[in-house]
């Protein structure tokens, strides 16, 4: 698959490594010439100086052949209009852009433009490890109806059947993390001390789910 990147940064240059590895024929496009020196060492892919949202560029690097296109430079403005372009004029499908304001990110998603929204990932990260016991969104769909999320299991579930937590048409645990290893979860299956639980849930009932972990906790330490 030949992908194209706009923005030869840290983000850019990890990214086009990163997928000439696997395989990938990669096209790097930067309106400064000196952000290549960030590649890596032995990059074999073609690099080309100019402006992410210049049809012209985009055709000298390739996006009429291109099956995907990543626009991750430092410009909001600039990183949409480019993925709008390679959508809209060029026909990409795959296309993702690296967006800074949080609001953006979130408005775009609902287009169907896939978005990074650099500083809701920085937070969100934090917060994971902040309070590991709160319910914290790996995806959410575009309507904002509902999300998978991740969560610590309580010490106090530890034994307790999982299939409990299940409440149909709220929330649904589908999948766990244990030991560092994923797997979706079966019936009866009893839940360990450190846990990650993977939930699909609605979005209205984020704080429900919360709060049920929560009571049981309680519960549990008070008896």
């Amino acid at each position: 698959m030949h992908v194209v990147i706009v923005g030869c940064g840290r983000v850019g240059s990890e990214l086009a490594g990163a997928l000439e590895n696997v395989g990938h024929t990669v096209s790097v496009i930067d309106k400064n010439r000196r952000a290549f020196k960030n590649l890596p060492s032995g990059f074999a892919g073609e690099k080309f100086v100019g402006l992410g949202f210049d049809k012209d560029v985009l055709v000298e690097a390739g996006i009429e052949t291109a099956e995907a296109l990543a626009a991750v430079t430092n410009g909001d403005n600039s990183n949409i209009l480019t993925v709008r372009i390679a959508r809209e004029t060029f026909g990409i499908q795959n296309v993702a852009a690296r967006i800074y304001d949080p609001r953006r990110a979130v408005l775009y998603q609902r287009l169907g433009i896939a978005t990074v929204a650099t500083v809701a990932w920085a937070t969100e990260q934090v917060l994971r490890r902040l309070l590991p016991t709160e319910a914290h969104p790996e995806w959410v769909d575009p309507t904002g109806q509902i999300r998978l999320v991740e969560v610590a299991l309580p010490d106090a579930w530890a034994g307790r059947p999982l299939d409990s937590l299940d409440e149909p048409g709220r929330f649904w645990l589908v999948g766990l993390t244990r030991l560092g290893k994923a797997q979706l979860t079966t019936y009866g299956l009893a839940g360990q001390e450190g846990d990650l639980l993977h939930l699909m849930v609605a979005s209205e009932a984020v704080d429900e789910l919360e709060r049920r972990l929560a009571e049981f906790d309680t519960v549990e330490h008070s008896a």
